[in-house]
């Protein structure tokens, strides 16, 4: 019996042989076919691929009765069993149609012309389950286990489409899918959190994700941070339709480790979750307490796991930045089995919490342990900000367990020193980039010093060779042919001198990347040597340090080894990126040989030097993305030039360079074209993203701005600039991406305050520095939910309690600096305090009596890392300085005036171990009389400053200096 449309077949097969399957969709509204209707003409398998969308409700297929039995139980079961339907050979089945249709064409369609894929799975796994096609519900799992565990299944499986195959293996009891969907999520949901479709995920499969011993994250922070975001947006519908799965969602928050949040995440938590952010900075602050003796009660009751930080197979990045109550103990212990026999615990946390002799000792056998628990995937490791760690015994980890560690970070950490770094480059040699940034130097050479005295630190630790292993000097073992470091960062870090710069310069084979902005000790000299001996060095930071001319010389002699054309076997030839900001050292001619060989360099600041239009001439370069010329002498004449030929440029900045107005009678002769002004030069040629303007942009219309300043997210208008209101009040509309906007010097008002919280919808950053005009409380009586940093100097002389608090309810600040708002009382501290839990930086200056009774309130602002107090009122104690580095783990910077003193100045610190603490400043006025450390008797005039006591700490020692100006 022949059916039309499966001519290929007919010869093939007898009427014995083949049966037609009547399938009738039970999903559609329509699939009661009336008894008289006529059956559907049947049809081949290959015609059902040519159909789309599928006829409905009923589809008539001929195919083979044998193959039918053998793949499918239900089939078997239908057609070979007792059933009135097994002799026929019209069978009616009713099921998923399209789920039917894709199992049959699975079972006769040539294995290399049918593929699984993202549209088919499930219809494919429906049929399966309910046609019992084993092979294919194999096929099934297989492929979908193949595609999670994939490298780019993060990239190539849609989030949608996991949470869709869930809720379908939910809903049917397919535990395999369940398992993969959720191994899939805790191995990526790093990756996962950022998918618009995160808060879509059911609550079973974020708990069970969340339960999964592979779950990885590069924090715990990101873990809470994920959490805390899809509690919010699932509560809002929750609250409405079931009350009672708000305490299963809130269920969620018990599953994060708390105790390895950084504190001043913690402390923003507070703001809308207050009893779980309280929680979590009384845990912390409690660890800091006594961290031995919490892990040695956890190790006692079974229960260390919540100390360990989440370290996977699958881990690529360990981010504990900001988290002062983490100690060594804690990296050794997130690392070791968990089977470990409760002796060898304690004797790692006693070892390395505070670490000593007997850590030489452990060393070795957790050695052995080291070599089945290595975890290779790990390239990142962050442990900036936290001071507790030894970084000798956190060296041996890093070599102990992440032999594929690239990239390492330490940025803020004072007890890092010189010879840690040394050492890391002797234990660990194929780390790639390096970070171990401070915070500047509070006195830098361009003050004027009036004394200055230091001490080294008891605190400083013996020789390397405390760290468990026994090795020759450095200059012994290190060899630079296995050293891969090639970005190096030593910004901030003024206790390294031209002997420590020329013991980097063992990296002569590797490095590329060197940042030693604010490296006050090192000199012209010094930097030249390591260039002589770094000659592949493409990139270079070396802003307000003795960088001169020597140096420049160094860029551009000839090197033997390189090419013999050009400028090609010069090293400043192949200068990428080039920051130069303050170096005094360096004259216009050394400035003019410099800028005629660079030519392919991507980065160039040149702020504050010696720059001319003649040197600035010289630059034939057509790459740059990034100029800084603020502050120098520079005019159109050699700008103009510049912009022109590079189209690549995204940022620019010009603040500061009073010739950019000066109209030039000597244009041809000196550049050879004629130029426009700034704006129309930037308007024919770039699309800038950040720029910094001053002298030489007006009169600025908004036809100038469009469409170069459409991509803008951060923008600097300072003096010599005057916006107009209109143009003010369009900035957001003409740069609709703005993220920070820094005004200085203009005309505002309430207009232009209000539509730019209300406008620029990313906005995080708004700093109004001397601005005239008339602005008033309702300037700032809008949401602006995404700023986190407000600069109000001299602006704001009307600002309340009232006021202050309305601020707080219409942003969250992580930053706040106020000059001038002489109307605030003592009552302010609990209103910033409270309603900015997370602020990291507060600076008031003549603010009013702000602190007439002390400053209690602002040490439960625990995120504070930089405090700025200057006649804020006369209440401060004596024991300021001690009081705020203990009620502060995070605190760095902390600058007071002794007129707000109220017994007679300020008690010298006494410095524990473990503190954060870079500078403390003490400004003292010209009305003051007798010792430094006093204060003005009553009914002394208005204060002038004289000179500031600098308290400044290194990573060796304390360095007492007294400046002749206020700093």
């Amino acid at each position: 019996m022949a059916f039309p449309g499966d001519g290929e077949h007919a010869a093939a097969n007898t009427a014995g042989d083949a049966v037609v399957l009547e399938i009738t969709d039970t999903s559609s509204v329509s699939a009661a076919r009336a008894p008289s209707s006529p059956h559907p003409l049947p049809v081949s398998i290959s015609d059902l691929a040519c159909f789309d969308p599928l006829p409905s409700p009923t589809v008539a297929v001929r195919v083979d009765r044998h193959r039918l039995i053998e793949s499918s139980s239900y089939f078997r079961a239908l057609l070979g069993g007792s059933f009135s339907e097994s002799g026929r050979e019209h069978v009616h089945v009713s099921c998923n149609l399209e789920a039917a249709v894709q199992v049959l064409r699975y079972l006769f369609e040539p294995s290399e012309s049918f593929n699984i894929t993202h549209d088919n799975f499930l219809p494919l796994l429906e049929g399966a389950l309910f046609l019992a096609v084993e092979s294919l519900l194999v096929e099934c799992e297989r492929w979908f286990s193949t595609i999670a565990s994939q490298t780019s299944a993060i990239v190539s499986v849609p989030l949608d489409f996991i949470i869709e195959v869930w809720d379908f293996a939910q809903e049917h009891g397919v535990t395999f899918v369940q398992d993969i969907c959720r191994e899939f999520l805790a191995q990526n949901f790093a990756h996962v959190i950022s998918r618009r479709s995160f808060n879509k995920i059911p609550y079973d499969l974020l708990c069970s994700t969340i339960e999964c011993p592979h779950l990885t994250v590069d924090s715990e922070k990101q873990l809470c941070e994920a959490i805390l975001y899809w509690v919010s947006e699932n509560m809002k519908t929750c609250e409405q339709s079931n009350p009672n799965s708000v305490d299963g969602h809130l269920f969620l928050l018990s599953k994060v480790k708390i105790c390895l949040l950084p504190l001043g995440f913690a402390a923003g938590t507070k703001r809308h979750w207050f009893e779980f952010g309280n929680n979590i900075v009384c845990t912390i602050l409690d660890l800091l307490k006594d961290s031995l003796k919490t892990l040695l009660d956890a190790i006692a009751d079974d229960n260390l796991e919540r100390y360990c930080i989440r370290i996977t197979e699958y881990s690529k990045n360990i981010v504990l930045s900001g988290c002062p109550q983490v100690t060594t103990a804690f990296l050794y212990i997130s690392v070791l089995p968990t089977d470990l026999d409760v002796s060898f615990k304690r004797r790692i946390v006693s070892s390395y919490t505070q670490v000593d002799h007997r850590s030489f000792i452990l060393y070795d056998e957790l050695e052995k342990a080291a070599k089945t628990l290595s975890f290779k995937n790990v390239h990142m490791v962050d442990i900036s900000k936290c001071p507790n760690v030894h970084f000798g015994a956190a060296i041996d980890w890093l070599k102990l367990f992440f032999p594929e560690l690239r990239i390492f970070r330490v940025s803020h950490c004072l007890s890092f020193q010189f010879d840690d770094l040394l050492y890391l480059l002797l234990r660990c040699p194929w780390i790639d980039e390096i970070d171990m940034t401070i915070d500047t130097s509070t006195v830098t050479p361009q003050h004027s010093v009036v004394s200055s005295s230091s001490e080294v630190l008891s605190k400083v630790k013996p020789n390397q060779k405390r760290y468990g292993i026994h090795c020759p000097p450095y200059d012994m073992q290190l060899n630079s042919v296995f050293l891969n470091i090639s970005r190096l960062t030593l910004e901030g870090r003024s206790d390294i001198d031209d002997v420590g710069l020329l013991e980097i310069s063992v990296l002569k084979s590797s490095l590329c990347y060197i940042n030693i902005r604010n490296c006050f000790l090192l000199t012209d000299d010094g930097i030249s040597n390591l260039l002589m001996k770094c000659t592949k060095i493409h990139s270079m930071v070396l802003s307000y340090t003795s960088f001169g001319n020597r140096s420049i010389q160094t860029l551009c002699a000839t090197n033997p080894s390189g090419h013999n054309s050009g400028n090609a076997h010069v090293m400043a030839f192949y200068m990428q990126e080039l920051h130069l900001d303050g170096c005094k050292g360096l004259d216009s001619a050394a400035l003019s040989q410099l800028m005629s060989i660079i030519s392919i360099t991507k980065f160039l600041s040149l702020r504050e030097t010696s720059l001319t239009d003649g040197a600035l001439c010289n630059f034939v370069g057509s790459s740059l993305e990034y100029l800084d010329v603020s502050e120098t002498v520079i005019s159109m004449v050699s700008l103009a030039p510049v912009i022109r030929r590079n189209c690549k440029l995204n940022c620019l900045k010009t603040a500061g360079c009073h010739s950019l107005l000066l109209e030039c009678g000597n244009v041809e002769h000196i550049s050879g074209n004629k130029y426009g002004d700034f704006l129309q030069e930037v308007g024919i040629t770039c699309c800038l993203e950040d720029v910094e303007m001053g002298w030489g942009f007006c009169p600025i219309r908004i036809e100038d701005l469009v469409p170069s300043f459409s991509k803008v997210r951060n923008m600097t208008i300072g003096l010599g600039t005057a916006l107009a209101e209109n143009v003010l009040c369009a900035v957001p509309m003409i740069c609709p991406f703005l993220e920070s906007l820094i005004l200085r010097f203009q005309v505002i008002s309430d207009r232009v305050v209000r539509n730019l919280l209300e406008s620029a919808t990313n906005l995080q950053v708004l700093c109004l520095h001397y601005c005239l005009g008339s602005l008033t409380s309702f300037s700032f009586q809008t949401k602006a939910p995404a700023l986190r940093v407000l600069r109000l100097h001299w602006v704001t002389p009307w600002l309340t309690n009232d006021d202050l608090t309305i601020l707080t309810e219409n942003c969250d600040l992580a930053e706040l600096s106020l000059s001038g708002c002489k109307l605030l009382d003592s009552s302010s501290q609990d209103i910033i305090s409270s309603g900015w839990p997370k602020l990291a930086l507060l600076h008031l200056e003549e603010c009013g009596k702000v602190t007439v009774e002390g400053v209690s309130s602002f040490f439960n602002c625990k995120a504070l890392e930089d405090i700025l107090l200057r006649h804020t009122g006369r209440g401060i104690g004596r024991s300021i300085i001690d009081d705020a580095i203990r009620e502060l783990p995070l605190l760095r910077k902390l600058a007071l005036d002794l007129c707000d003193a109220c017994e007679e100045g300020y008690d010298s610190p006494n410095i524990a171990e473990g503190t954060m603490i870079r500078s403390v400043r003490m400004s003292r006025c010209k009305t003051m009389k007798g010792s430094c450390l006093e204060v003005p008797r009553q009914g002394s005039s208005r204060p002038v400053h004289k000179d500031t006591v600098v308290l400044e700490w290194s990573s060796r020692r304390l360095t007492t200096t007294i400046v002749k100006e206020r700093v």
